[in-house]
């Protein structure tokens, strides 16, 4: 994916969304969030967006408490597979920013790394692509030199990335219209400069 698209997406999970689980099999690390501002909402509907890390991936947890990680406790360190369902509010996420990086260093006082790789180091990140979230007490950095979007329908790619947007906006704007809403808590942090 192009860096706009990237930015695009950071944009779409930053504002509301919600990390609701986390899955580490072999060598992919998936992670899916909820409540992205992409497509058109339905009242039955949560919109959803799926990452995908994969060939050299790696997994690193920051924390101060280990009561906030308590759930990598059910890590299977023989078939290196973890599967677990949360909920927890995204404070803030970035792709590929090092300066970013070297806040969690100082931020928290402990890292824990998950991967298949022998001589990862997360001082020195080697892969293509990387994601940096910050979690309220903990942050997670993800990565790997393969990465992918998907939705429930579809994989993502920067066309669909841009038509799923473009309707999150219609539906933005008609729901403003329809209520005569000047100014909505819901949407006022959705970054829409005209």
């Amino acid at each position: 994916m192009r860096n706009d698209s990237l930015k695009l997406i950071e944009d779409v999970i930053s504002n509301f969304a919600k990390l609701s689980s986390i899955e580490i099999s072999g060598d992919s690390i998936y992670l899916e969030f909820f409540d992205v501002e992409l497509g058109s909402p339905k009242s039955d509907n949560d919109l959803s967006l799926s990452m995908r890390f994969a060939k050299d991936s790696f997994i690193s947890f920051f924390y101060d408490n280990i009561w906030d990680v308590d759930f990598l406790s059910k890590f299977s360190y023989k078939n290196h597979y973890l599967r677990e369902d949360l909920i927890l509010d995204v404070r803030k996420i970035k792709f590929i920013d090092f300066e970013y990086l070297n806040t969690f260093f100082y931020n928290y006082t402990h890292h824990k790394n998950f991967t298949e790789e022998k001589d990862f180091d997360v001082h020195n990140i080697r892969c293509d692509f990387f994601c940096l979230i910050e979690l309220g007490n903990i942050a997670i950095v993800v990565g790997g030199n393969e990465m992918d979007f998907f939705t429930p329908q579809e994989r993502l790619d920067d066309d669909i990335l841009k038509e799923l947007s473009n309707q999150w906006m219609m539906y933005y704007l008609e729901y403003h219209q329809k209520r005569n809403i000047i100014k909505d808590p819901m949407c006022e942090n959705h970054p829409f400069d005209i």
